[in-house]
């Protein structure tokens, strides 16, 4: 008999007697014959739990975790600190245990907390409504192509080169089929080239694009120009969507500030470990007029009949489960304990902690980056300014590099090639110390040689 695992033969019987049926094959009876499984499955025989520890223990020791080696990695998960009040209130069960916050009366913590980082999201991003979050960057930047299709009418959406090519990759996926064509534009120098237009494109009104993707800093690491892609932006009738840092926020202006309409942040830097790939979170903010396409939760702040403060999921109606025939978004849930984490860490940097950490990161780019540069056969994939990351050519294999970094102890970068030229991306936060940076710069020399 096939019940489910923790059900017991007497729990199973049981059950088919409250339902009247004699067997579990009166159970099944509305299965077609021809769709149900010929035989058992080919599966071992299962294990004791200890042995399924023990041999769980054995896999997880084959992976090298981020903190037994001095993390220069990046390309969209940093290693940057957490702060203990972090860990500790977003650890606490009432954010842990807590869901779907839809019944305010029983939610207000949660409420509360979201409304305060969609606040503090406004701030980053320099526009006036952000909504609850969503599950990563790359989904976010889904959501703003949706939002940015929608409100057009249009199909063509221009991508920078710049952008991330694992979001570029999830964007292609979700917006397979529904008849979105995706074109890229080349970087020059490590920035956008619009003037150039998209690769391969023909013109026509066709390509007329719905909407500009830019990321600043970009994949490379450089801090591109949205003043460049808001003219084309305002030229085309295009929205403009920017994917930004919100460590890098802390010394840039904000997207809003430059003419963004959308702007979307992966917010993994800011309160949540690596953790080998998530969950992440997706910051989303749009200008006022787009308020009613935003995807997701949106938590607002009134007063109940006593006249005390409340908070509650406001304009619901824009979500899939309300208005399907209008819906430009799939995502109805959230990241809650993600984005509460988030809020928590942004709150304790505050504005002056926040600019601090990004200059502190800043500042060990550049002096990685400048002490690199003296080694023999190392070149920039770009020369572009930048915030915290950088692409480094290499005169030898990246994988090989790689490798060899990680018996010296360094998780060294992110493997990329860019015009058939070989390179990593290198990283560096305000954890590594000076003595770590200067042990980097020894072992890669020492790899190289």
């Amino acid at each position: 008999m096939a019940g489910y695992v923790p059900h017991t033969e007497q729990d199973f019987a049981r059950m088919l007697a409250d339902l009247g049926l004699a067997s579990a094959e009166e159970l099944f009876a509305v299965v077609p014959a021809a769709l149900r499984l010929a035989g058992a499955l080919e599966l071992p025989v299962g294990l004791a739990e200890p042995d399924v520890a023990t041999e769980m223990a054995r896999l997880a020791a084959a992976n090298r975790a981020a903190g037994e080696l001095v993390c220069f990695a990046g390309g969209g998960a940093y290693d940057h600190d957490i702060s203990a009040v972090t860990r500790s209130l977003a650890s606490r069960s009432e954010f842990v245990t807590s869901y779907t916050p839809y019944q305010p009366e029983v939610a207000q913590g949660v409420l509360q907390a979201l409304f305060e980082y969609q606040t503090l999201v406004s701030r980053l991003a320099g526009l006036p409504i952000a909504n609850a979050s969503v599950y990563d960057g790359a989904t976010a930047l889904v959501e703003a192509v949706n939002l940015a299709v929608a409100a057009t009418g249009r199909g063509t959406v221009w991508l920078s080169a710049g952008l991330n090519p694992r979001w570029r990759q999830v964007l292609a996926t979700l917006t397979a089929g529904r008849d979105v064509s995706l074109l890229d534009v080349p970087l020059e120098d490590g920035r956008t080239a619009w003037a150039a237009g998209p690769m391969g494109a023909p013109a026509g009104p066709a390509q007329v694009p719905a909407a500009l993707v830019i990321a600043s800093p970009n994949y490379l690491g450089c801090i591109d120009s949205l003043a460049a892609a808001k003219v084309v932006a305002a030229r085309t009738g295009a929205l403009l969507v920017a994917a930004f840092d919100p460590v890098a926020a802390g010394l840039l202006r904000t997207p809003g500030e430059q003419g963004a309409d959308v702007a979307v942040a992966e917010g993994q830097p800011l309160g949540t470990p690596m953790a080998f790939g998530g969950p992440y979170l997706g910051m989303f903010a749009v200008a006022h007029e787009h308020v009613r396409r935003l995807p997701g939760r949106l938590v607002g702040r009134t007063v109940d009949p006593a006249g005390r403060t409340a908070y509650v999921t406001t304009l619901r109606a824009r979500e899939q489960d309300i208005r399907r025939e209008k819906a430009s978004s799939n995502i109805c849930t959230n990241q809650t304990l993600v984005a509460v984490a988030t809020m928590v860490q942004l709150a304790w940097l505050g504005t002056q902690g926040l600019r601090e950490l990004a200059l502190r990161c800043a500042r060990g780019t550049r002096y990685l980056r400048d002490a690199l540069l003296a080694l023999p056969g190392l070149q920039l994939l770009a020369t572009a300014p930048v915030v915290r990351e950088f692409a480094l050519s290499l005169p030898v294999s990246s994988e090989l590099v790689l490798e060899r970094m990680a018996d010296e102890g360094f998780l060294a970068g992110v493997p990329l090639c860019l015009d058939g030229r070989d390179g990593i991306l290198v990283s560096v936060t305000e954890k590594r110390t000076r003595g770590e940076l200067d042990a980097y710069v020894e072992a890669m020399s020492k790899v190289l040689s």
